[in-house]
């Protein structure tokens, strides 16, 4: 499979080493200094494209991809209120995407883990619950997309709490989720249920890039060949 890199950063390199290890061919490699050659002919060499960039430049690298008839992987995240408008535009041209927030294979299998706890302990209104984040300090948004993920998930299921907010609150319906930004950290998420009798707590943390490196090329060699819009829990059969 050849493979176009957009954003060759730590995590694309990352992404680098784990394709060649798995028998692939890097065939293009996209970064702030080489933005001239991100043109339709060049990525048209690519079977799929895997993009890791930023929350200002994500938009329009997977808009272009897919335009230009080329499968694309995204994990960048802070553009996601675009998401639906993007998954119509795959729709439209005929294309294929994968989208995800976190691609670590341990962190969709906890997403699976958030949604059930969240079933279970949605009746207990004595358990208060919040989330923290930590990640490297060169994470440009906050909160991180995988905490989004799952504060999503939890407002899904718990009624009570009607919005997730970036700070602590004294509003009994907002959902906290704290950011903190610490080196070397690649990236540790929990979710906390505190009541007066006990607390009930689950727990991710990411060792290294590898794990998230590794599911975005899982998700790549699923995706070439298929089209329309898919997300990790359709590479990992969840």
């Amino acid at each position: 499979m050849k493979i176009a890199l957009l954003g060759y950063g730590k995590m694309g390199k990352a992404i680098e080493e784990i394709a060649i290890q798995r028998g692939h061919q890097v065939v293009l490699k996209i970064d702030e200094f080489s933005i001239k050659d991100f043109t339709a002919e060049n990525i048209q060499k690519a079977d799929v494209a895997i993009e890791f960039t930023n929350p200002h430049s994500a938009y329009e690298n997977i808009r272009k991809t897919i335009e230009w008839g080329v499968p694309v992987v995204s994990g960048s995240t802070g553009w996601t209120d675009k998401l639906e408008e993007m998954k119509s535009f795959c729709k439209e041209q005929n294309g294929a995407f994968i989208y995800a927030s976190n691609f670590s294979v341990g962190v969709n299998i906890f997403f699976e883990i958030n949604k059930k706890l969240a079933t279970l302990m949605a009746p207990h209104t004595n358990y208060e619950v919040i989330l923290d984040e930590t990640h490297h300090t060169q994470k440009k948004d906050a909160p991180s997309g995988t905490a989004i993920t799952l504060a999503e998930q939890i407002l899904e299921q718990v009624a009570r709490k009607k919005k997730w907010v970036n700070e602590l609150s004294d509003d009994p319906a907002d959902l906290e989720i704290i950011s903190q930004r610490v080196d070397p950290a690649p990236g540790t998420h929990s979710v906390k249920y505190s009541s007066p009798i006990d607390d009930i707590e689950i727990i991710h943390t990411a060792h290294n890039r590898k794990g998230f490196a590794t599911g975005a090329v899982l998700a790549a060699e699923y995706l070439v060949g298929k089209k329309g819009f898919f997300t990790m829990k359709d590479v990992l059969n969840l």
